[in-house]
């Protein structure tokens, strides 16, 4: 090879990689941790949710009018085992009439000396207060005050509404603190939906447009009932059970549609938009929220797939029949179900469907609502039969 052969090449390999964009930055994925009372099933959640989320923000602290000032009760063995960055978020009630700063910075001051007591080292705190526009001077008042009582090493978050991009007070408001979190479901009318994938984009790149620091986005991983009244607003109902009567609407977040906008801003991001932080960590059981297989397959950006499938246990010619989610993505119960059966002198199925049998034929349909979280499963009925065809069966969602 010539020389000024080698020199062509070596040119174009300069300018080839002169031309190569550098990689797109990530996107940040952290979650809350809203539980009042922490419990033993908050350990296998945190060591599950480890490898995909890469900061805790924990319900810490709460002011409600009337009621006063409480604490969420943690587990300060569970976060130092964890190990991983702590935001401590401080709830201020909405409905509050007005905020008594020497007595909000004092229960702050107290909280994080009580956590540094039990050998947490938080890296910021997190201020939750649903104010209304006409009350966001005061509000951007009382986070300058509150920033300069904090530790300078400490960072100043909050919580804020897409209903701020209305006021003249916003741009001020945030320069006080070091990132905002923008929430963008459940922040309009209950009966309207819990989360707009669109509405969020849109509310999105507002906020780029008027912050000059990082922000997150506050995406909903969890559903609520809602109980409808004679008059008036419904009634939001979530993990507590409410007592009364009437029909019950559920919603929920689709995991598909938040996995949409998800992909969306990690390939577009808007400007100053640091991360998602997801609401919240599910704990096993939980009624009203994804699963973590779920809501871990969504903060990856992996493909979702719900995989239902019958497995059928005998034992002495009794046949356990269960439903199974093999899929990463929690699934609704299927609307019917059919098994391919021989003779069968006993049949029955369990909470949540009725049966039918005909000639070679066990169909099970659906007569109330449920999900089968990513990874369970759960028993449908009961047979007695000569055979049961581990393969004949057929599922109708």
């Amino acid at each position: 090879m010539t020389f000024l052969v080698r020199l062509s090449l070596a040119l174009a390999l300069l300018l080839l990689s002169g031309c190569e964009q550098p990689p797109m930055p990530s996107l940040d994925q952290q979650l809350y941790v809203w539980q009042r009372q922490w419990t033993p099933a908050h350990e296998p959640a945190l060591r599950q949710s480890h490898g995909d989320f890469s900061r805790l923000r924990v319900l810490a602290l709460q002011a409600f009018p009337g009621a006063g000032w409480s604490r969420a009760r943690i587990d300060s063995v569970m976060l130092k085992a964890d190990g991983r960055p702590l935001i401590a978020v401080i709830r201020l009630d909405g409905q509050l009439k007005s905020l008594d700063q020497d007595e909000v910075i004092t229960q702050i001051q107290q909280l994080l000396s009580d956590w540094q007591a039990q050998g947490l080292a938080p890296v910021g705190v997190e201020i939750d207060h649903d104010a209304g526009n006409a009350r966001l001077p005061a509000y951007g008042a009382f986070l300058a005050r509150l920033r300069q009582a904090l530790p300078a090493t400490l960072g100043l978050s909050i919580t804020a509404l897409p209903a701020w991009l209305d006021s003249p007070a916003l741009p001020g408001l945030l320069q006080t603190v070091d990132s905002s979190v923008l929430q963008v479901h459940a922040v309009s009318d209950p009966r309207q939906g819990l989360f707009d994938p669109k509405q969020a984009r849109r509310w999105a790149e507002r906020w780029s447009g008027v912050t000059t620091r990082p922000f997150y986005l506050a995406l909903p991983a969890y559903g609520v009932a809602l109980l409808t009244q004679e008059s008036g607003a419904p009634v939001v109902e979530s993990e507590v059970p409410i007592d009364r009567g009437g029909e019950r609407r559920e919603l929920l977040a689709d995991p598909q549609q938040v996995a949409g906008l998800a992909a969306q801003l990690r390939t577009e991001p808007p400007k100053h938009l640091a991360g998602l932080i997801w609401f919240r960590l599910p704990l096993a059981g939980d009624r009203r929220a994804w699963s973590l297989t779920t809501l871990g397959a969504v903060a990856r950006g992996d493909s979702l797939d719900s995989r239902l499938a019958l497995q059928v246990g005998e034992h002495e010619g009794l046949y356990d029949i269960r439903l199974m989610n093999q899929g990463n993505l929690d699934s609704p119960w299927p609307q019917r179900l059919t098994l391919a059966v021989g003779a069968c002198d006993g049949v029955d199925a369990l909470a949540g469907y009725t049966l039918q049998q005909t000639p070679g034929l066990l169909t099970f349909t659906r007569i109330q609502e449920g999900r089968l979280a990513a990874g369970a499963q759960r028993a449908i009925g009961w047979a007695r039969c000569t055979k049961i065809d581990q393969g004949g069966f057929n599922v109708y969602p």
